[in-house]
């Protein structure tokens, strides 16, 4: 024979559970547990910098050499025909870089030509590449200058990795407009 609980049933009554943010009370009342109050840390106020250059400088923990590498890797990028051109800081997000500096090519010959005037740019200045990949196919070169690293996509593939929405907290550095390059 079972024995029954008093709702008439023939079922077991269980006793209220508690969880815990709860009480549970006499009689199975439940009353929630009171959250609770932690101090809040003090709010600094917010400079609001006045130029990019400062709002770039500002923020970031990023070096200035790595800065003015990830602007002149746009600027050359730029000088061959790149489309949306995006320099990302991620200096504290990630130990591995500073700055990712992410274009789209037209085409695997395009994205090609983008890497290799990109290195080019960048011998002239003094700095190589620690490791270029992808530069044979050309869907997506990725070009690592230490501090810097360099993400040449053709436009399917730029959408379907989507680093600019996988990097969506991290700020943006205002890319320079493009100018006519003079020839030295």
């Amino acid at each position: 024979m079972k024995k029954t609980g008093g709702n008439g049933s023939g079922k077991r009554s269980r006793p209220p559970m508690k969880t815990s943010h709860e009480r549970v009370l006499e009689g199975g009342a439940r009353k929630a547990r009171p959250k609770p109050s932690r101090p809040r840390p003090p709010s600094r106020p917010r400079a609001t910098p006045s130029t990019p250059r400062e709002t770039s400088a500002a923020w970031s923990v990023a070096s200035e050499t790595a800065r003015e590498r990830a602007t002149a890797i746009a600027v050359a990028a730029l000088d061959k025909k790149a489309v949306g051109v995006e320099i990302l800081d991620v200096a504290g997000k990630v130990d591995y870089a500073d700055f990712l500096v992410i274009m789209t090519g037209r085409s695997d010959r395009h994205t090609q030509a983008l890497a290799q005037g990109i290195e080019e740019a960048l011998k002239r200045k003094g700095v190589r590449p620690l490791a270029v990949e992808g530069l044979h196919h050309g869907s997506w070169v990725l070009m690592d200058f230490g501090d810097v690293v360099v993400h040449v996509f053709l436009d399917e593939a730029r959408q379907l990795y989507d680093l600019d929405g996988l990097w969506l907290d991290a700020r943006r550095l205002p890319v320079p407009p493009w100018t006519p390059a003079v020839v030295e």
